[in-house]
Order: structure tokens, then C-alpha cells, then sequence
């Protein structure tokens, strides 16, 4: 289910009722939890948190012009996404999320290279999502993001 739209409000408005409290809940748990300088906005049709032009004007290899991109929540045809761009860039991070998960939810862990999918609500681990948030700085994505991604 891909949402265009402008504002956040506007994306969550056209979300499932039956996922709104929850999705709401998850963008709560990114704000509270992600160090400062990350911005949140519409990208790619997503909700995302991302690295302001001003603080890495170099911007996103894929849109010099676009900033670049850290987290994305977004709510799909049958699940809730949630992108981090630092699991995909970090093995020992991964590493750290995927032992963890089974502490916090009883669930098989569903995800791809950066995408972590949640089918239920009820299912998302809230707390080991906030922990996730909170361990890469802003400045240490700019460097993961050079040493992994740029060209």
C-alpha cells in the first residue's frame, strides 16, 4: 500500500484504522528515541527521519538534491516497514538487534537487509524499537553512510 501524500497527517489519515493507534506509537517511539539533529519528513512516500541538507549538504547519493535518509516507517499492503538504514550498514549493530528481538516478542523476526516487517500490531516491540533508535548519532550515520554507500 503506497501512500503519496505531503504531510505526515495527511499519510496517517489514509492508514488502516486498525493500525493507526500503532502507527502513531511507532513514529512516538522514533521521536523520542532518536538522537537530535535528524528531521523527520515525507520521503519516498514514507514518513522518514533523515539527515538535514544543512548538517550533510552532500545530500543522498541517489538524489544529490534529496536529504539523506535514516529511518522510514511506512504501512504496506499487509504489514508495517521499518526501514533503518544502520542495520543494513552495521553488522555488529544487526547483529545486536537480531539477538535481541527474541527478548522482546515471542514472534519469528520478519525483515530484509533494512527492513523490519510487522504483520500485527500488537506484535511490535515498542521498547527494543526505541533502543534501536537511540544507537546511532546523527554524525555516526554520516560516516557509516560514507564508508558503505557513497561513491
Amino acid at each position: 500500500m503506497q501512500i503519496f501524500v505531503k504531510t505526515i497527517e495527511e499519510y496517517i489519515s489514509q492508514i488502516p484504522e486498525e493500525r493507526r493507534e500503532a502507527f502513531r506509537k511507532l513514529l512516538e517511539t522514533v521521536d523520542r528515541n532518536l538522537p537530535e539533529g535528524f528531521q523527520q519528513t515525507m520521503q519516498y512516500g514514507m514518513v522518514t527521519w533523515a539527515v538535514p541538507m544543512k548538517t550533510y549538504p552532500a545530500g543522498y547519493h541517489c538524489a544529490k538534491d534529496t536529504p539523506l535518509p535514516f529511518i522510514s516507517v511506512a504501512s504496506q499492503k499487509n504489514f508495517v516497514a521499518f526501514y533503518h538504514m544502520g542495520i543494513y550498514s552495521d553488522q555488529t549493530l544487526l547483529d545486536w538487534f537480531v539477538s535481541e528481538f527474541p527478548k522482546y516478542s515471542q514472534k519469528k523476526l520478519d525483515m530484509g537487509k533494512s527492513c523490519i516487517r510487522f504483520k500485527k500490531m500488537e506484535d511490535i516491540p515498542f521498547e527494543l524499537m526505541g533502543e534501536l533508535c537511540a544507537k546511532i548519532s546523527v554524525n555516526e550515520w554520516i560516516a557509516s553512510y560514507e564508508k558503505n554507500f557513497k561513491k
